[in-house]
């Protein structure tokens, strides 16, 4: 099995980005002597020559997405290659398994994937029976630099906007997994609150290939940048010493804004453009309940800082929740709009709907029973219904008005004023606004082009 096509690494979506989950796994093969072919059917067509060569498909589902996506692909692959074994890996393939294994995959692999899927290749080659699943692999490994060779190139994917104008982005990891135990993320469910750090010169050794390929701006894909904070520092002073014009983005908790508050002013030198932070809610109900480990008035001050500090902040939302009133979600669009942070906000993280797959840590909590159903096993979710119905209309209609903008290009500060329009008429109120300035008036935030997740 050391031909090129005799294993195949699909990517079905990584949030816009050249997808890190098929670069890595592709090194780590051809570390061991196989020449894998790759594929990224969200931004080339499905590859059919690709999946009739194959005898491994390994299929990356990071997100729910991405396993949607996938599901499809391996049914297009099996009507091609019967005797292909199809794989399934990632943060999604762990909470599905046993549906996946029952319907469409020969074997599923979770947490650090890279060493299972060698050795599954390796099992293979020699004739022997895989394993179908196994615990989720969590052990600190040796990295090689991600594999991008075979990769579509980065004018394919997700680009920063920034002062009207288009740049390459690449994306790197610097640490996979959370310390964390936010009880609506995907990760704790696998990682269990562990996190392992990526060593600072296979991470500089990423970037530069990226900058070769004409990226402009790098996109730190680590779920928390800060989990560890001299790794993360010493990782910017890195990019900056190399390459002093090339910006950065990063992800962050509200309580590592505040918490690391001292660093936030030389990110701003070592040229970070802006830090996303999963707000999710300012209802301190909410986020007690999704165990964020912050409060409305730490947002608040993290906010502060991070402007202090000359930064950008790009709050993202979990916009729906059994827990949230209408009022919460007022809030939210008051806050928003008061802080001066329309065009830091996406339009479509104003309908985003808690989502709870299997395995997830809310299922633990009573707080969540009394409005949840069953699990739709072969769409990967479970459904709740809000106390108020006036909750379900609205998301209805902000997901219509959202998509219909995204279909239409629609100006940013317009979907906003019609989403506060659709939650003040849900709230029996008539919405009196003035019509926001031109979007060539206004100097936006730094954002990536694909705002979609989930």
């Amino acid at each position: 099995m050391r031909e090129r096509g005799d294993v195949l690494l699909v990517a079905c979506y990584e949030l816009g980005h050249q997808p890190l989950a098929v670069a890595w796994p592709a090194a780590f093969l051809e570390r061991h002597g196989y020449a894998p072919e790759v594929m990224d059917v969200s931004v080339e067509p499905f590859d059919a020559d690709k999946a009739a060569r194959a005898r491994v498909a390994a299929i990356s589902v990071p997100m729910h997405t991405a396993l949607r996506l996938g599901v499809d692909v391996a049914e297009r692959i099996r009507s091609l290659n019967r005797s292909c074994h199809v794989c399934f890996y990632g943060l999604y393939a762990t909470l599905n398994a046993d549906w996946l294994l029952a319907t469409c995959a020969d074997s599923v692999l979770g947490g650090e994937v890279e060493p299972q899927l060698v050795e599954l290749v390796e099992t293979l080659e020699r004739g022997e029976s895989a394993r179908r699943t196994a615990p989720a692999h969590l052990a600190k490994l040796a990295f090689p630099v991600p594999n991008r060779g075979r990769l579509p190139s980065l004018k394919q994917y997700a680009h920063l906007e920034r002062d009207g104008r288009l740049e390459l982005t690449g994306y790197v990891q610097g640490s996979r997994g959370c310390k964390h135990r936010c009880r609506h993320c995907p990760i704790p469910p696998v990682y269990d609150g562990r996190f392992f750090v990526v060593p600072r010169d296979v991470v500089l050794a990423d970037v530069r290939q990226l900058v070769a390929g004409g990226a402009r701006h790098i996109t730190f894909g680590d779920p928390d940048f800060l989990n560890g904070p001299g790794h993360a520092v010493a990782l910017a002073r890195g990019l900056h010493a190399e390459f002093p014009d090339v910006t950065f983005d990063v992800t962050t908790k509200i309580e590592h804004l505040l918490r690391h508050r001292r660093l936030l002013p030389e990110l701003a030198e070592l040229g970070c453009a802006f830090i996303v932070s999963a707000v999710e809610s300012l209802s301190d109900t909410v986020l007690g309940h999704l165990d964020k480990g912050h409060v409305r008035a730490d947002v608040v001050e993290a906010l502060a800082l991070v402007r202090a500090a000359g930064l950008v902040l790009r709050p993202t939302w979990v916009a729906f929740t059994p827990w949230t009133t209408l009022e919460d979600y007022r809030d939210v669009l008051g806050f928003v709009e008061g802080e001066g942070l329309i065009d830091h906000v996406d339009p479509v993280q104003y309908s985003i709907r808690l989502l709870v797959p299997p395995g997830s840590l809310l299922l633990e909590t009573p707080a969540l029973r009394p409005y949840l159903g069953e699990l739709v096993r072969d769409a990967f979710y479970h459904p709740w219904t809000h106390p108020d119905p006036r909750m379900d209309r609205l998301h209805a209609e902000v997901s219509a008005a959202v998509a219909r903008a995204a279909e239409n290009g629609q100006d940013p500060a317009l979907t906003f004023a019609a989403i506060v329009g659709l939650a003040d008429a849900a709230a029996g109120r008539v919405s009196a606004r003035p019509a926001p300035a031109p979007l060539a008036d206004r100097r936006r935030a730094p954002r990536l082009t694909e705002p979609w997740f989930c």
